[in-house]
């Protein structure tokens, strides 16, 4: 090492190997030694990619690499775009923990980058009218400014079946029962065909002993689909026959509950449904928040009180967090204000209401029609759950 190396302080040189490594990999990185606290670090250049699932907006960095440059879960970083729109003072975090509406980054585990986005808002690709070809800048606003929303908010599952109590806890599959709607007629589970967290087949043969006839599937597309039966772990056969004799209804969805488009495709799908015997399967990928909120609504349909439909929401969190309100109530309670209750109220399209004592029925079929669901059609639905009780 070079004498004058030898002369600088430890962060000095810390920063000086950073900006070697970072330069490696194709970064831009300007690092300000003035700051008091840790140095604020601005990554420049950084390709956008189009993450067309939900709408968001990948930023060419691993989470790892993210991490490596010195930004960490519940910091709060600023993203300015190369064709002018920016993002200032935003959250980062591991999960989709923001409210309704507001912007964020996420480092998501299994995600190949980390991603700019609205929580469950209309897609920020075309509100930042990004292209591909557009870059972002991203610089360290201020440390560990949400790191309390981190810290309380964290969740993450293992993909290890050994991990779990049996194969329905891992798949998160079980029969849907709240309300009126039918024993065995209506269920719930992760994805049984993508695969990408290892229950893809689990939830195969678990469909197969439940006899499904129908799949609501929320989250892939007749591409995605296809893709998936090429992979070389496939192994959904009982699916893939239902896929291929049309029982199977691919909407890639996304989670913008509240938006027209989203009621659109949705009530095209339960037409789907009620065209179909079942029993019914409702699926996204994990079998969580579309499919949560998507069974939350029928279930409100089929006259499930706020304590049913709570009760089966928090299912998803005990089988893959195991969160319960007894084994960690300050993360089930956190869960319940922050993201349970505001769903109940896209389905009222009211914020105020108190959905303990609200007519949750009723809310429901206005929710269906505003989808564009004649009367006929949502009578249709209920007794296709219910076998007209």
């Amino acid at each position: 090492m070079e004498a004058w190396m030898l002369k600088e302080t430890p962060k000095t040189i810390i920063l000086f190997m950073l900006c070697l490594m970072l330069l490696q990999a194709g970064c831009t990185v300007n690092i300000n030694l003035n700051s008091a606290d840790k140095p604020a670090v601005t990554v420049s250049g950084r390709k956008v990619i189009h993450e067309e699932e939900f709408g968001g907006i990948y930023l060419d960095l691993s989470i790892d690499e993210f991490g490596d440059l010195g930004f960490d879960y519940g910091d709060s970083v600023s993203i300015c775009f190369s064709n002018g729109f920016k993002l200032v003072n935003i959250p980062y975090y591991n999960g989709y923990y923001a409210r309704t509406g507001e912007r964020l980054l996420v480092g998501y585990p299994g995600y190949p980058y980390i991603e700019a986005a609205i929580q469950e808002g209309e897609p920020l690709w075309d509100i930042a009218d990004m292209h591909e070809g557009d870059t972002a800048d991203i610089t360290l606003y201020k440390k560990g400014a949400y790191l309390d929303v981190q810290k309380a908010r964290d969740l993450h599952y293992e993909d290890d079946r050994s991990a779990y109590s049996s194969d329905e806890v891992f798949a998160n599959f079980r029969s849907v029962k709240a309300g009126k709607i039918s024993p065995d007629t209506l269920y719930r589970s992760a994805s049984p065909c993508d695969n990408k967290r290892g229950r893809a087949g689990y939830v195969d043969r678990l469909m197969e002993g439940a006899g499904i006839g129908f799949v609501l599937d929320l989250a892939d597309s007749d591409e995605m689909i296809q893709a998936y039966m090429e992979d070389d772990d496939f192994d959904s056969y009982y699916f893939k026959s239902l896929y291929e004799n049309g029982n199977d209804i691919p909407m890639a969805m996304g989670m913008t509950f509240g938006s027209d488009d989203f009621r659109r495709k949705l009530a095209d799908g339960f037409r789907a449904m009620t065209a179909h015997d079942g029993p019914y399967l409702v699926h996204c990928t994990e079998g969580k928040d579309r499919t949560g909120f998507v069974c939350m609504l029928l279930e409100a349909l089929c006259g499930a009180g706020y304590d049913e439909l709570l009760d089966d929401y928090m299912i998803t969190y005990d089988n893959y967090y195991g969160i319960t309100k007894d084994s960690d109530p300050g993360k089930y309670d956190i869960i319940v204000s922050d993201v349970f209750r505001p769903r109940l109220a896209v389905i009222a399209d009211d914020e105020g209401i108190d959905p303990k004592t609200a007519d949750l029925c009723a809310y429901a079929e206005k929710y269906l029609e505003s989808a564009g669901m004649t009367k006929n059609e949502i009578t249709a639905l209920r007794s296709k759950l219910t076998g007209g009780r």
